[in-house]
């Protein structure tokens, strides 16, 4: 008796036992830590957890993890020294971050997708619903000079690679060039797309693929030309081109190539600007006669009526 007896406080201690890793196992909750990759195209993210709950704790496990170099080598951390992340807190719903004023020194692509890995991060935990970021005790000013201020994930609109891939359907507005070359004409075309691609990399793939059958309208842009990255934030849709943006092989007039892609992704809901770089740079000008450093808006005077 004293044996069986001995038997059944066994077993209670593992039941016990058990129930406190299931409770453990339960606690823990899985966090998506986003990085860069190399070419700056795009952000990636893998999976931590933890246990941590206090949110200032929570936000000091989140940013070390973005300071962390990626076991994947085609990426790099959002976080990285040379932009010296100087101090952190979280206040109102919000993490406010402070970095050096070698934050400016990034490409501008770069500079969006580290904002957007850092943003899509961040906004996880639950008492956080926005990010905020200084350079060195300043507001974040945008490439225009003007205040980014409080960002939420939603903001930044991007291929990340991790959508589900499903068929969808878009009516697109797209502008091509008149006959002479020195006007746009507008061709509204349906297009069926896979879902894990952005609407604004759609549009600047439809436009490079150039004209279809039965549109009275005529191409704009090489059709060598490679779209390096997409990217939409405050209403600036960022376009990243290769070199070979800049060999025009139609007669088309160079303001009429630029306005072709600054009016066909304007038509999107979240695009208001366009700034358009090569390979990263835009102290460059488009056939020596525009200034890529220029964030375009919308021209409908070169629109053929």
């Amino acid at each position: 008796m004293k044996k069986y007896g001995i038997w059944l406080c066994i077993m209670f201690m593992l039941v016990l036992t058990a129930c406190g890793k299931e409770q453990k196992a339960t606690d823990e909750t899985v966090y998506q830590i986003y990085e860069v990759n190399k070419e700056e195209t795009k952000v990636a993210s893998r999976e931590i957890t933890t246990t941590e709950t206090d949110t200032e704790k929570l936000l000091g496990v989140l940013i070390e993890e973005l300071e962390k170099t990626p076991e994947d080598t085609e990426n790099r951390a959002a976080i990285t020294e040379s932009i010296q992340l100087q101090s952190s807190t979280v206040a109102d719903e919000s993490a406010n971050l402070n970095f050096g004023v070698g934050y400016y020194a990034q490409s501008l692509t770069g500079e969006i997708l580290t904002r957007a890995a850092i943003v899509r991060t961040l906004t996880q935990i639950p008492d956080v619903n926005y990010v905020s970021f200084l350079v060195d005790g300043s507001a974040l000013l945008n490439n225009q000079g003007a205040p980014v201020g409080v960002m939420t994930a939603d903001q930044f609109i991007d291929n990340s690679g991790n959508e589900i891939n499903t068929e969808e359907k878009v009516t697109l507005v797209l502008y091509f060039a008149n006959e002479n070359g020195d006007k746009l004409k507008t061709v509204t075309r349906e297009v069926v797309y896979s879902s894990n691609i952005s609407l604004d990399k759609l549009v600047m793939e439809q436009l490079i693929t150039g004209v279809q059958d039965g549109e009275e309208a005529y191409p704009t842009i090489n059709p060598a030309t490679k779209v390096v990255s997409v990217t939409v934030s405050d209403g600036t849709c960022y376009v990243n081109l290769d070199k070979e943006f800049l060999t025009q092989i139609y007669k088309v007039d160079a303001n009429v190539t630029i306005y072709s892609i600054v009016n066909s992704l304007v038509e999107l809901s979240d695009v208001n600007r366009v700034q358009i770089s090569i390979n990263g740079e835009t102290d460059l000008s488009y056939k020596e006669s525009i200034p890529l450093a220029t964030v375009f808006e919308r021209n409908l005077e070169l629109v053929e009526q």
